[in-house]
């Protein structure tokens, strides 16, 4: 929600500053109010690399999809911090903006006094966390005229600690805006914390399973999704639920949310991608199987197991399923293909003895797609066909 505020921003010529913890999460943090929320493991470089490249993406897609140059993204990142990462910093932090908190004031916060409470209580490190965080706000401001710090609901203590400090030591305006949390149905939150989260990352979740995610969101949070994670204006969402109530089998509304926002995080390519994968496994559709690419395979069945194989004169549907270590020896494994229990590429074969056919079991792009049971994947990769 906070990355969607920031779009809506930019598209109305703001200067976006996103930001996020940096290795500060190893200190813990008291918001929301829960043991298992206070301390996270520390990003490395990579892992804030590819956070940086998944918002430049996400800006960069907003401006392309809407036609509207915007402004970008500001290098996002951890701002204060990296001034307190110099000499010497930390005692400066203390005596200048350490000197403007008040401890009653920090302590006050439902937050802080959520943890307080708690049977693990609070360390000296999740206390300092709303301060260094106000610290950012306030070298933003300084240093970029920054005046606006917005974030998630269960932030509003940490923002008004940052509001505080800066308008001590500046006298200036400034302000804060909290955008709703997202929950699911259990009313939990949907993060990275709570282990629900959906990445801005490929690597994390590809475009298929964004997509999937978003399709499966059930009638009663649909209409409020497509308000908050889409540019669509609200007459045609008004238009999309009238029709989803003529046809609700046609699941439109959510396929409809989970296009766009597959394509705002992923581009154009991503949601094709996603549609290939999707037509591949619950369509059994093998002209998107020889369309699919490689890390698309590798995405769509990442617990299958890979392997290369030469294609030899004669080689039958029981030498491939062997030589895959697809199904044991003797005639268990040859039963497990009478009885039905293999596919090639999503068609079912029960002849062991069939030999292989090129366009057949074989596609195009020198795959085959073996599946032993309901759920054992297994890609393979023909070599000099």
């Amino acid at each position: 929600m906070p990355v969607m505020a920031l779009l809506h921003s930019s598209a109305r010529a703001m200067t976006c500053w996103p930001w996020w913890a940096g290795p500060r999460p190893r200190l813990g943090t008291p918001a929301g109010g829960s043991a298992r929320g206070s301390r996270l493991p520390g990003a490395g470089a990579r892992a804030r690399g590819a956070l940086r490249a998944g918002l430049e993406r996400l800006f960069r897609n907003h401006r392309e999809l809407s036609g509207s140059p915007g402004r970008a993204a500001r290098p996002p990142g951890p701002a204060g911090q990296r001034a307190m990462a110099r000499p010497g910093a930390l005692l400066r932090f203390l005596g200048g903006a350490g000197g403007r908190l008040r401890m009653g004031t920090l302590l006050s916060r439902q937050s802080c006094q959520a943890r307080l409470r708690s049977a693990e209580g609070m360390s000296l490190a999740e206390f300092l966390y709303p301060a260094l965080q106000a610290y950012d706000f306030l070298h933003l401001h300084q240093h970029h005229g920054c005046r606006i710090q917005l974030g998630g609901h269960d932030q509003m203590g940490n923002i008004m600690s940052g509001y505080e400090l800066v308008t001590k030591m500046t006298g200036t305006d400034v302000f804060g805006i909290t955008v709703p949390l997202i929950t699911s149905t259990t009313g939990d939150k949907l993060g990275k914390t709570a282990g629900n989260a959906v990445w801005l990352n490929r690597d994390k979740t590809s475009p298929f399973e964004l997509y999937q995610f978003f399709v499966r969101q059930q009638d009663n949070v649909v209409e409020k999704y497509l308000k908050l994670f889409t540019f669509l204006p609200l007459e045609e969402i008004a238009h999309i639920m009238e029709m989803h109530a003529k046809e609700p089998e046609k699941w439109g509304p959510q396929k409809r949310l989970a296009a766009e926002v597959t394509k705002l995080v992923h581009g154009r390519e991503g949601l094709e991608s996603a549609k290939r994968c999707t037509k591949a496994l619950y369509y059994s559709s093998v002209e998107a199987l020889e369309d699919m690419s490689d890390q698309e395979l590798q995405e769509l069945f990442r617990q299958a197991t890979s392997a290369e194989l030469l294609l030899e004169p004669g080689m039958t549907v029981l030498d491939l399923c062997r030589k895959a270590n697809a199904i044991p020896e003797g005639p268990s494994g040859y039963r497990k293909i009478t009885d039905g229990g293999v596919s090639i590429n999503g068609n079912r074969v029960t002849n062991p003895e069939a030999v292989l056919i090129l366009g057949q079991h074989i596609l195009k792009n020198g795959v085959s797609l073996l599946r032993v049971g309901k759920k054992n994947y297994y890609i393979i990769k023909w070599l000099q066909l």
